[in-house]
């Protein structure tokens, strides 16, 4: 029924409202179409035609939004009756899509003209190649801003820290000269301020990140699920440590800042350890799998079978650890596993989408098409320019590591001096402050200690998104950069207690 309405009078209205509706966005296509033009091209490279491209491409999960569009498109003309290149008019006239939609339309454009369809494909792909080095190169330039924006917001967040410290302080030392009662704690408003506010700002530039930069990762959820265990033990004992007066001497060993940070990393290690191990092997899958494929294509050139093909090239050194998987695979099919039980065997070892799109591609290649050298060469040159493409992409953002830690030590140095510059001055010129007033402000300072620490290891998951493309990085930074804040803390506190000492002798 959704099928017959779409193809009808209202049905490209009815069309855009379901994709609406259902949650999908151009550039969900966009980011799936190198791939699948990609696979059209190497299928009619082996001579499949384009409808039956379309039926293979039912089956490829990997590319979720395309699988959609060939359910409908193949729905349309078996069940329908329609013909192929009419549907496909229709559905680049639905796109929403600029690109995909001229594919679409050069495509039933170039057949119903008698052009060459293989010759068509390759240009189209060479096209979207370039467009998408240029997006890439725009998306750095996004992410660079969203950065520096996301670094005026920690200076905001400077600022207000040491204009309350500032105010605060004031009201303290009136407050105390005139003899009136000292409250012995910080107002409400600094929790709000450190627990509530600035941690919100920061998930908003989070959120910012996530849609504008995409994990090559299918599937993290074993890395979250890691620190579900040190969230609840960490919460566990730091309540016991404030609320519980058996417990509180704790704080008296080690200061309350510091015991924020150990907990802190120990939630994050675990979760950072184990996304280590699956990015070790996935990254280097990202960066071997091009020069296999160069491997097998030249192998298939000088007259080798695909499968010998691929057992030749697995046998070359200087994959790194991607030779670990390789060396499975060529054993498989020595032992005569089929290709399609060798994919699905590599989905359980490697999460990178790129590296499964092009093993299923070389898998669709060989059984269809018997692998021939051109769809290889195609499908070889493709794999280098996106490896091209996305080892710049993470040149180019590797800097903003070194940002952020610049950041977490600037908004740990410049707020404690301010506070502690405020505090000693207290004691030097008001001798005869009351005892309550300096036990407030100890307690200002432990406790934008707390909130500097916890805002720099929120910045981390911020950090990894933008530099590897998934909060699963972002452990790792989280934890160094929480740990580099707390040193911060330590070394501008015994500065200035150096420099204090000095001016007092």
């Amino acid at each position: 029924m959704i099928a017959l309405l779409k193809t009808g009078g209202a049905g490209k209205i009815f069309g855009r409202m379901l994709d609406l509706f259902s949650g999908r966005k151009h550039g969900e296509i966009d980011r799936e179409l190198p791939f699948a033009v990609m696979m059209f091209t190497t299928l009619a490279a082996s001579g499949v035609t384009m409808y039956e491209s379309w039926k293979k491409m039912r089956d490829v999960h990997l590319l979720p939004g395309i699988q959609k569009d060939a359910e409908d498109i193949v729905r349309q003309v078996e069940v329908l009756g329609y013909d192929p290149l009419t549907v496909m008019h229709r559905k680049a006239d639905e796109a929403t899509s600029k690109t995909y939609q001229d594919f679409l339309a050069g495509f039933v454009s170039s057949v119903r003209s008698g052009g060459n369809v293989v010759s068509f494909l390759k240009s189209k792909l060479r096209s979207i190649l370039e467009v998408q080095s240029a997006s890439a190169t725009r998306s750095i330039e996004k992410l660079g801003t969203l950065v520096e924006a996301y670094a005026v917001m920690l200076i905001v967040t400077l600022c207000t820290y040491i204009l309350y410290v500032v105010i605060s302080s004031t009201s303290i030392f009136e407050l105390s000269l005139s003899g009136a009662a000292t409250s012995s704690a910080p107002q409400p408003f600094v929790y709000v301020l450190i627990f509530v506010i600035m941690p919100s700002i920061s998930v908003m530039f989070m959120i910012a990140a996530h849609k504008a930069r995409k994990s090559n990762f299918i599937s993290l959820v074993a890395v979250y699920r890691k620190i579900i265990v040190p969230v609840v033990s960490a919460s566990a004992f730091l309540s016991l440590v404030l609320f519980v007066p058996q417990v509180r001497f704790i704080t008296e060993i080690v200061n309350l800042p510091a015991i924020f940070t150990i907990c802190l990393i120990a939630v994050s290690v675990p979760s950072a350890l184990a996304y280590h191990k699956i990015a070790v092997v996935n990254l280097a899958a990202e960066d071997g799998m091009p020069s296999f494929l160069r491997d097998v294509t030249e192998a298939r050139k000088i007259g080798l079978s695909p499968v010998k093909s691929i057992i030749h090239a697995s046998k070359r050194r200087g994959y790194g650890r991607f030779s670990e998987l390789l060396e499975r695979i060529r054993s498989q099919i020595e032992w005569g596993v089929a290709l399609k039980k060798i994919f699905a065997n590599i989905r359980r070892k490697i999460q990178s989408w790129p590296v499964l799109v092009h093993f299923f591609i070389l898998v669709e290649t060989i059984q269809v098409g018997g692998g021939s050298a051109t769809a290889l060469e195609i499908l070889s040159d493709y794999s280098e320019k996106n490896r091209d493409i996305e080892v710049n992409k993470r040149s180019l953002l590797r800097p903003y590591i070194i940002l952020a830690f610049i950041w977490s030590v600037l908004i740990a140095l410049t707020t404690t001096i301010v506070a502690l510059t405020i505090y000693v001055l207290a004691q030097v010129s008001l001798p005869g402050m009351a005892q309550p007033s300096f036990e407030v402000m100890q307690q200002q300072i432990t406790l934008f200690s707390i909130g500097i620490i916890l805002q720099c290891w929120m910045s981390g998951f911020f950090i990894g998104k933008i530099n590897e493309g998934t909060f699963a990085a972002g452990f790792k930074y989280s934890s160094m950069l929480a740990a580099t804040a707390y040193v911060s803390l330590v070394l501008s506190q015994h500065f200035l207690a150096g420099l204090y000492t000095l001016g007092s002798t």
